[in-house]
Formats: C-alpha cells, sequence, structure tokens
C-alpha cells in the first residue's frame, strides 16, 4: 500500500532514521535534517509546520511549503515538498515541487508515484501547471517527471525546467 503522509511535529523515529539515510545535498535535494540530533529535528518538524500554515514571503523569500512523507506498506521510503507559489529565485532552482527517495528504495518505480501524489497536492493547493527543475545530470528524476506528463520547456547551463499540468 503506497500512502502520502503530510508531515506533523509528532512524526517520530522512523522519519528521523529516514532523513538520516538521504545525503544532505543529492542531485538539488536538499536535506537539512541529515545529520541534526533528534532534538534537532523535532525542533525542525515545528518549524516546517509552521512554514505549511505561513501566508506570504517571509524573511524575504520563504514560501509558503508542505513537506510530505511517503509510505509503502507502512515504511516511510521518501519525502517531497509542495510549494504553493514561487519568487523568481525559485523559478531558476526549486520550482514547485521537489522531491527524493531513499537510495535503497529507488528504481522500484516510488519516484513516480511520490511525484504523482505531489501533484494531486499542488492540484488541491490550486496549483494549475507545476514548476520543477531538475539538474541536467538527473536522468532518473526527468524520467520520473515525463512519466507524470512533464513538458521539458527550457534547458539551462546545470538545470532542465518541466512544467505538469495538475489537471
Amino acid at each position: 500500500m503506497i500512502e502520502l503522509k503530510r508531515l506533523s511535529p509528532s512524526d517520530g523515529i522512523e522519519i528521523y532514521d529516514l532523513l538520516q539515510s538521504i545525503p544532505r545535498e543529492e542531485n538539488g535535494l536538499q536535506n537539512k535534517v541529515n545529520g541534526m540530533t533528534y532534538e534537532e529535528y523535532k525542533q525542525w518538524l515545528i518549524g516546517k509546520q509552521v512554514e505549511s500554515e505561513q501566508e506570504g514571503i517571509v524573511d524575504g523569500w520563504k514560501v509558503p511549503s508542505t513537506t510530505y512523507w511517503l509510505y509503502v506498506d507502512g515504511v516511510p521510503v521518501g519525502f517531497g515538498n509542495v510549494r504553493t507559489y514561487l519568487t523568481e529565485a525559485l523559478k531558476k532552482v526549486g520550482g514547485n515541487i521537489g522531491y527524493g527517495i531513499a537510495s535503497p528504495f529507488r528504481g522500484k518505480g516510488y519516484g513516480k508515484e511520490l511525484l504523482k501524489l505531489l501533484l494531486t497536492k499542488a492540484k488541491e493547493a490550486g496549483i494549475e501547471r507545476a514548476l520543477l527543475t531538475i539538474r541536467k545530470d538527473n536522468i532518473a528524476s526527468q524520467a520520473v517527471a515525463y512519466s507524470n506528463g512533464g513538458v521539458l520547456t527550457e534547458t539551462a547551463d546545470e538545470r532542465v525546467y518541466f512544467w505538469i499540468d495538475t489537471n
């Protein structure tokens, strides 16, 4: 069974362990929890919950962003974020949706399922077209975008840009 769960301050050790298994930075995905203590992680969860409920831009650059965990048969295997709108900087790096699957679970189609579920959340948030900015060398993530109806619209030095209709 595959399900998407929204981040909660009550998330426990299974999510902490998942985030410790995903590098701090990999293929453009930022995982700030890698290397944190469990207590720091619990504080981070509270901050992420607040971030998902904010309105407008905070500190000149932070937009509302909601984090979700992908569970397969009760085991967390990955995570993703949905940003409800974009700044000019996020249009270049970040986009509306970012996601990652822990390495032991890759190659099983979970990235495709995760993006599909995140696109549903984006639609529920009122996003009609979602932007994904993907590193040029991340062929697997590009395949995930294509498999979810992504249209490659631009290629830059380090990134490619996909738009996906959420309808």
